[in-house]
């Protein structure tokens, strides 16, 4: 027990300060190609958060966890939203904020599991008490998956768009944040009619959200 927690909290701690380089994610995705002889496709460039758009954590904000700059980690008023759904008998839909989806990413697998969702709230305990919401953000642009072996702002954005992280406009951050919910199967390079009206969607809600890091008063 001691050397579970002992270990886990020393990779909270190294990451901190230090790139997460590759993730388990990553990892099983290359394992996949290779088991369906595919070439390797794994574009992953690490950048500060200074050197992406002031837009692109606006707009994951706006798509993913509005409450994200108030909320500890979990954000209880989606989560009975979710459940009044699933008693209702509606469509289920995911209630993970970003420091969830943060803590999955970096340090566990992507299959649902309860013993999964126990660490993910474990990981996310730790790093919104040893990390912050800066470095949080932070490492959820530049971990999560945006396409076919594409991660993070940085390789989405040379790759759908022709430049870079910091030189991402409005538009292209919302286009990006819309395709989170299945970045296989949607995409910012060649969007639909249904990805169009889901960037507008998210660009209306960017409006209320203010820039990150928010300033103090």
């Amino acid at each position: 027990m001691l050397l579970f927690f002992g270990s886990t909290i020393l990779a909270v701690l190294i990451y901190r300060w230090c790139p997460v380089y590759v993730t388990p994610l990553m990892v099983i995705r290359c394992a996949q190609q290779v088991s369906r002889g595919e070439q390797l496709r794994l574009k992953h460039h690490w950048v500060p958060l200074d050197s992406m758009s002031i837009y692109m954590p606006v707009a994951v904000m706006a798509s993913e966890d509005q409450r994200f700059l108030d909320h500890n980690g979990f954000d209880f008023i989606e989560i009975n939203k979710t459940l009044e759904e699933r008693r209702s008998g509606k469509r289920f839909r995911g209630g993970s904020t970003i420091s969830q989806q943060t803590a999955k990413n970096v340090f566990l697998w992507p299959k649902v599991s309860w013993v999964r969702k126990g660490l993910e709230a474990y990981f996310t305990v730790l790093i919104e008490l040893l990390w912050g919401k800066e470095r949080i953000m932070e490492v959820y642009l530049n971990s999560i998956e945006m396409g076919d072996g594409i991660y993070g702002a940085e390789a989405v954005a040379q790759q759908h768009f022709g430049r870079r992280a910091i030189t991402l406009t409005r538009p292209n951050c919302a286009l990006i944040a819309a395709t989170l919910p299945n970045p296989l199967k949607f995409s910012s390079k060649d969007p639909s009619a249904y990805m169009l009206k889901r960037q507008t969607a998210i660009m209306t809600q960017m409006r209320h959200i203010d820039v990150f890091p928010r300033k103090k008063d």
